[in-house]
Parts: structure tokens; C-alpha cells; sequence
């Protein structure tokens, strides 16, 4: 203890400084996209554990000492380390933002920064079900708060359990109790661990943002405090005498990386999955208390230890660096996202010694820790304030006319989407939406996801005509390949689609339609055994009961938000912005490869021909936001309405001019 200034400490472990380092350099792999490191957010968990050891052992090493804990003094000095920095960020964040990023974006970014400076993020993002794991949380500045949400909470609550467990109120008059501290938080862990798994499978988005689910990896941070010690404050059980902790230190960083390498963004997560990078977390931690572990060497490499110093400041700069970043440049370039990588370490490294150093030692500030953490509260509440008036400011300008016709494209999708025949992630029954007459003597039907849905338009032209009548059945995420596909929503596999689908199949093989045709999003990560056999099975299930069917070549992904893209930003953004920023290659290898293996399997069925429009959405294999003055796209690869309907004549030509052979004796039987 420093008596000078009421301040506990542990003791310097350097091991613990590496560890941050591994963590923090897991979480910035990941973030930036290094493909093969997918599980690279584990790090987060990481920091869990460490927190939990780390304000353990402050806590129990005080009211151990004193008999009690000054919680003024706790909170002062946990404010005084987080908060300037989390504020810096958020306001240069906005700052940055307001020039760079769409207006029509700025006042969810506006409320999520409001949510970060009070560390309620999390709550927003787990109740606005934004999921860390979609394409969506790529739009989102301060989504990388929902973290320091959780950890902030955690400090709000623990101190209370600690000074419970303890009897360690002021003037109590009880011998500080270990055990009954060691019951508290291996009760914390079971409780919390089965609300982590009862969440994961029933509300995702709680399990992977909110405290509750989370406690059980802070309580095991705690519980390795309690049984190994720590070197300057001393072991509180023989565990910590155990020469076989020693080498622990190498399996439990083996654990932390195969986490990473292992868990994949469709990984129901945290549930069991948690477990692996957690206590391997809570391994280093046991054999770092030996002071000799050799995996210690490692994590006290002088590089490692700079990266730890600077990793809280480097997870608070890193995310929003490469979204204000992938405005500016070409982020799909892996030395583009280096840079961005690079440029936020750099300021990071700024900030904690320019900024956060002098402030962490600025000890007039703790001279009166209930007066610190009021004013904190109350500069909190006041940063809340600025950012609400700029909220409003940007809703206004968002709905002027300037910006009405990008608002308008990205709600230009098909009427159909909201009708009740569009099947829900949660459907298993197919619905039809039937357009035309009923009761034509002709029918053509429409199969497939989104991507498939988004031609509705074109084929509407095409097939409501006198004679005919034109059905539609769809559902959201679900191609038309009979092969298991990951919900991300959902995290887990997306049953609901296979039973769909299935029921699907049967349903029109009962209407045995004149026209089937099918198509879905290139996206889904299939094989191309997947692709092809499960193309095959569904081709083959239709192609004796409709007399032609079309397979449409899926539609190319711009990768970046069109009608976004496209909105103003003043000057400064267009001197900074290539011309070509709103446009993409459309013949990616992925694009390609599923291309070929689609028109392979079509061939081998006499009435099924594949047709490729990809040359007229995407002209000379470029794929543009913007075409002679109309926006092509209504997000990253859905095209709007208005655009869809322009292709009605180019693809009733591309679907008469690859008629399929004629059709099977057997068909033309059933079809008369």
C-alpha cells in the first residue's frame, strides 16, 4: 500500500502487461480482417478475467489490511484511469465523423456515443439488436464500447459483493473471511455461466452484450486470485506452492490462441464456446503468480510489455480508425487496413503518454475521491449533452430534400418484402404471394432469398400478363442449395431454413408451374461440392414437374452501402475520395467460382438453363452505386426497385433467348 495516497497495489507483474498485449493484438487482427485469425474478438474475454483478478485482488488486499474498503477512493481511481481517454476518443470520433461519414448515418452514431459515455453501450446495442457479428456492426463508430459497458458495470457492483462477503463495512467488527469469499464468487460463476448458456441459445444478443452473462469470467479472474495469490500480496492457498502450474502458463496461452483460430463468427458465442480462451486466461494468471513461469519470458518481451501499456487505449481507437477509415479508402486492400492499423497504435500511443499519463498522475486529483467521481458523473452527464444537440441537428438534415433521394433508395425494395408471404428467419412453412389473375391457365413461380426476391420487379413485368399468373416463394436467408447454412442472427444452423425450404420444394412440385425460376446470394460459404449437390438435389426434385426452369446467376456485391456512398459530404471528403469509390469489380474469384459451378449443374438437366444478367447490373464487370443518374443499389447488394424494374426488357430477353431444351415427353404430358 502507498500510505500517502490511500492507493492499493499488487505488485508489477510483466506477465500480466504481455497478456494485455496478446489480447488487444487478437481483437485489432481480427477488426481488421486477417481471415484466418476469425476468433480474434476472444481477447475481450481475455480482459474479463484479467479484470476480475486484477480489482479482486485489489479489493480483498485492502479490506484484508484496513478491515474495510473506501469505495470514494476505488471509484476515483477507476474514473480517473478510463474515463479521460473514453471522452477524448468520442469526441475526435465525432468530430472526424461529421465531415467523413453519411449524413444520414451521424444520429445513430450521435446515440450510440451518448450510450458510450455513460457505459450503457451495451444495453443499446443488445436492445437495438445490432449483432457484433453482422455486416451492419461495420456501420457502427463505438459498437467496440459495449465492452467497457460490461466492465464498467462490473466495477459499479463487485466492490459491494466483496465488502458483503468480507464484513468489510467500516467500523465492522469481523476478521476479513476468504471463504466465504470463495463460496460468493464460485456461486456468481455457476449462476452466471447457466444464464450465459440459457441466453446464447434463447437471446443471443443478452448473452453476448449484457453484464449478467459475462460475471462468471470476472469471477474467475477472482477465484484464481484467491487460490494462487499474487506474488507482492502472497498466495492465500498451498495451490500456489504447485510446481505443476508452471508450464500451465504455455497451455493456457495455446488456449487463448486455438480460441482464435477456432471460433468462427457462426460460433454460438459466449456460451461453452467462452470457456476455452477464458480459462486459458485464468491459466497464465495461476502460473505468473510462480514469478518463474517460463511462458513469463515471452509475455515480458519488451515489445509485448509497450503494446500492454498502451492496449486500452489502443481498443478505444482502433475500431472507429478503420470504419472512418474504410470511407476514405479501398479497405478491401490488406495495406490499407495495415495502415489504418498502424495510424491508430500511433495515436493510441499519443494518447496515453500526452494524455492519459499526466492525468493518471495527477494526484490532486484523489485528494478528495468523493468530489472526483461526483465531478466525473456530472462531466459524463454533461458530454451527454453537446452530443444530443448534434443528434438533433443531423436528424434535421438527414430529412432535408438534399438527401431525400439516397433516404428513398435505401427503403426502394419490392412491396412483397412486407407482405406475410415473405418468409420470416423464423418461418418453416412456405407462403405464396400470388400477383395476376389467380386463375390463368399459365403460372411461373419465383424462388429463393433476398437475392432472388430483389429481380421482383423485371419478373412482374415479364409474367403479369393476360394468361398467366405470377407467384412468389421466398424466405430471408435461404437459398436454394440443400446443404446446412449458419443463421448469424440466430448463431447456430439455420434449421428453419432447411424445413422451409423442404416444404417449399413440395409446394410448388403440387402446383406444377410452366416457369420455375431460382436464384440466391453469392455469400453463402459453401463448398463447391455443397454448391453443386445441393443445387442438383433441389434442381431435381423440380425439373420433372415444371416444364422450364431458369437459374439466375446470382447477383455481384458492391461491398460497400450504396446509397450511403453516395450522399454529400462537403469538399473536404471529395478531395480525399477516388471517383471510383462507389464501385466495385463484380467477376470476384468467389463470384466466379460459384458461377461456373451453378451453370456446370444446370447443364446436366434438359429443361433447366442458366442465365448470367451480371453484365447488366454490373456493365463491363463493374459494379457502380450509380447508373445514368439512378442508384443501383439499395445497401451492399440488394438492388432497389426502381433499377430492378429498368432490367424487365434485358432479362425477358436473356430468359427467351435461353429457352431450355424441350422438355421430357413425361412433362409435356402432365403439362397439357
Amino acid at each position: 500500500m502507498d500510505s500517502t495516497r490511500g492507493a492499493f497495489r499488487l505488485g508489477y507483474r510483466a506477465d500480466i502487461e504481455g497478456l494485455r498485449a496478446i489480447a488487444i493484438l487478437l481483437v485489432v487482427a481480427t477488426h481488421a480482417g486477417v481471415t484466418w485469425l476469425p476468433g480474434g474478438f476472444v481477447g475481450v474475454d481475455v480482459f474479463y478475467v484479467l479484470s476480475g483478478y486484477l480489482i479482486t485482488g485489489l479489493l480483498v488486499q485492502e479490506a484484508a489490511i484496513t478491515g474495510h474498503l473506501r469505495f470514494a477512493n476505488f471509484y476515483a481511481r477507476r474514473l480517473r484511469r478510463l474515463l479521460p481517454a473514453l471522452l477524448l476518443m468520442l469526441a475526435t470520433t465525432c468530430i472526424v465523423a461529421n465531415v467523413v461519414v453519411a449524413p444520414t448515418e451521424l444520429p445513430e452514431q450521435a446515440s450510440s456515443a451518448a450510450s458510450a459515455a455513460l457505459w450503457l453501450s451495451n444495453f443499446q446495442f443488445a436492445f437495438w439488436n445490432i449483432d457484433y457479428f453482422s455486416s451492419k456492426s461495420d456501420t457502427v463508430l463505438f459498437l467496440h464500447t459495449w465492452s467497457l459497458g460490461v466492465e464498467e458495470q462490473f466495477y459499479l457492483v463487485w466492490p459491494l459483493l466483496v465488502v458483503a462477503a468480507m464484513s468489510a463495512w467500516k467500523y465492522a467488527k469481523h476478521t476479513a473471511n476468504l471463504i466465504r469469499l470463495k463460496w460468493l464468487f464460485g456461486a456468481i460463476f455457476v449462476a452466471s455461466f447457466a444464464l450465459s448458456l440459457y441466453w446464447t441459445h434463447r437471446s443471443p444478443m443478452l448473452a453476448f452484450y449484457m453484464m449478467p452473462s459475462r460475471a462468471w469470467q470476472f469471477a474467475l479472474g477472482a477465484i484464481v486470485f484467491l487460490l494462487v495469490g499474487s506474488p507482492a500480496f502472497g498466495a492465500s492457498t498451498v495451490v500456489a506452492q504447485s510446481a505443476w502450474l508452471r508450464p500451465m502458463g504455455w497451455l493456457g496461452l495455446v488456449m487463448i490462441l486455438l480460441a482464435s483460430l477456432l471460433i468462427a463468427r457462426t460460433t454460438p458465442y459466449p456460451g461453452t464456446s467462452a470457456l476455452l480462451p477464458s480459462f486459458g486466461a485464468a491459466l497464465v494468471l495461476a502460473a505468473g503468480a510462480q514469478q518463474q513461469a517460463w511462458v513469463g519470458r515471452l509475455l515480458s518481451w519488451q515489445p509485448m510489455l509497450a503494446l500492454g501499456r498502451v492496449s486500452y487505449s489502443w481498443y478505444l481507437w482502433h475500431w472507429p480508425v478503420l470504419l472512418l477509415g474504410a470511407t476514405l479508402l479501398n479497405i478491401g486492400d490488406g495495406w490499407n487496413r495495415l495502415l489504418l492499423v498502424v495510424l491508430s497504435l500511433l495515436i493510441a500511443a499519443a494518447s496515453y503518454h500526452f494524455f492519459e499519463t499526466p492525468i493518471r498522475r495527477n494526484h490532486k486529483l484523489l485528494v478528495r475521491p468523493g468530489v472526483a467521481v461526483v465531478t466525473a458523473f456530472a462531466v459524463m452527464v454533461v458530454a451527454v449533452l453537446p452530443l444530443r444537440i448534434w443528434k438533433t441537428q443531423a436528424k434535421t438534415f438527414a430529412e432535408t430534400p438534399a438527401l431525400a433521394r439516397f433516404v428513398a433508395a435505401q427503403n426502394d425494395k419490392p412491396a412483397v418484402y412486407a407482405m406475410s408471404c415473405w418468409g420470416s428467419s423464423r418461418s418453416t412453412k412456405a407462403q405464396i404471394c400470388t400477383f395476376g389473375d389467380p386463375h390463368a391457365a399459365h403460372t411461373a413461380v419465383l424462388m429463393g432469398d433476398s437475392k432472388a426476391l430483389h429481380w421482383f420487379p423485371a419478373y412482374r413485368r415479364i409474367f403479369e400478363k393476360p394468361g398467366w399468373r405470377f407467384l412468389t416463394v421466398t424466405k430471408s436467408g435461404c437459398p436454394m442449395v440443400d446443404a446446412p447454412v449458419v443463421d448469424l442472427a440466430l448463431r447456430r444452423q439455420y434449421t428453419e431454413c432447411a424445413l422451409w425450404r423442404r416444404d417449399a420444394v413440395r409446394t410448388v412440385v403440387a402446383l406444377r408451374p410452366d416457369v420455375v425460376v431460382l436464384s440466391e446470394s453469392v455469400t453463402y460459404p459453401y463448398t463447391k461440392e455443397q454448391w453443386i449437390a445441393g443445387t442438383r438435389q433441389v434442381l431435381s426434385a423440380l425439373a420433372g414437374n415444371t416444364q422450364r426452369i431458369y437459374l439466375i446467376r446470382p447477383t455481384p456485391e458492391l461491398l460497400v452501402n450504396a446509397p450511403l456512398c453516395l450522399e454529400p459530404r462537403g469538399r473536404l471528403y471529395d478531395a480525399l475520395v477516388s471517383k471510383f469509390h462507389c464501385t466495385g469489380n463484380a467477376h470476384t474469384a468467389r463470384f466466379d467460382n460459384v458461377g461456373r459451378w451453378l451453370q456446370v449443374t444446370a447443364a446436366s438437366f434438359r429443361n433447366v438453363q442458366f442465365v448470367d444478367m451480371t453484365n447488366s447490373v454490373c456493365p463491363d464487370g463493374v459494379c457502380r452505386a450509380e447508373i445514368d443518374g439512378g442508384i443501383v443499389f439499395s445497401d451492399t447488394g440488394h438492388m432497389t426497385a426502381t433499377f430492378a424494374r429498368t432490367l424487365a426488357p434485358a432479362l425477358a430477353t436473356a430468359l427467351e433467348s435461353s429457352r431450355p431444351h424441350a422438355p421430357d415427353a413425361a412433362v409435356q404430358a402432365r403439362s397439357q
